[in-house]
């Protein structure tokens, strides 16, 4: 399977990457349904991640995101840096489903976070931005400086829906993609996991650890650690 990954990525023009949680867990960064996932240890951590929870608790999700949720020393693997420099070759976007803003650190600039990011914060008030170090730092609830109003993450809690502009910009290279690679999702989180039905390209990939039910309607499917895969792989001009 790994020839034909290899292939598939020679041959193609327009690459995209969608990846998920397991695409940071070699930087560090948990993953949320695996046996070791954040989801499995942590009771209620969907509830404390909802927007009701942020609302009428904030005390209590800032005291649980702050913990669980951000990862500032977290630095790009050597995924992360593939699909970077793979652009320097390609036509090649990222849709991900995470939120730590690492697919950036390593270079990518066609990147659609779907649920947002940690390193963008602002004012529920005065909508005035801060980044994510305001956030460590503050003591309890971070509170607009300028205002006093409650800053609220840039992440897409649950209940709450995703960006249309990232919707529309993620569907489009989907869809006019030749080559769909799947990275470190379980293809369970919807509406996210619907959009890999937009692709009508030559190859549908998919390398994840587990299995998955969407398995049986890829191309290649390859599971294993995302990081060793991806050093397997060649990037040829």
């Amino acid at each position: 399977m790994i020839n034909k990954l290899q292939n598939a990525i020679d041959q193609a023009e327009k690459i995209v990457f969608f990846s998920g949680a397991g695409m940071s867990t070699a930087s560090g960064i948990p993953d949320f349904r695996s046996s070791t996932g954040l989801y499995k240890n942590i009771y209620r951590a969907e509830e404390m991640l909802s927007h009701t929870f942020f609302k009428h608790y904030p005390e209590d999700f800032y005291d649980f995101y702050k913990t669980k949720m951000l990862y500032p020393d977290a630095r790009p693997n050597y995924a992360h840096e593939f699909i970077a420099k793979l652009q320097d070759y390609k036509d090649v976007s990222v849709v991900t489903q995470n939120i730590d803003g690492l697919h950036q650190a390593a270079g990518s600039k066609n990147v659609y976070e779907l649920h947002g990011s940690v390193l963008r914060n602002y004012c529920t008030h005065c909508h005035r931005f801060f980044d994510l170090s305001y956030i460590i730092e503050s003591e309890g609830v971070p509170k607009c400086d300028e205002c006093g109003a409650i800053i609220k993450p840039d992440v897409v809690l649950y209940e709450e829906s995703l960006d249309e502009n990232v919707i529309n910009g993620a569907l489009r290279v989907i869809s006019q993609a030749d080559l769909l690679v799947v990275c470190g999702t379980s293809l369970v989180v919807y509406p996210a996991a619907g959009f890999i039905r937009y692709f009508s390209g030559n190859n549908l990939a998919i390398i994840n650890r587990d299995a998955t039910s969407y398995d049986s309607n890829c191309d290649i499917v390859i599971h294993d650690d995302l990081v060793k895969t991806f050093k397997q792989l060649k990037i040829r001009d």
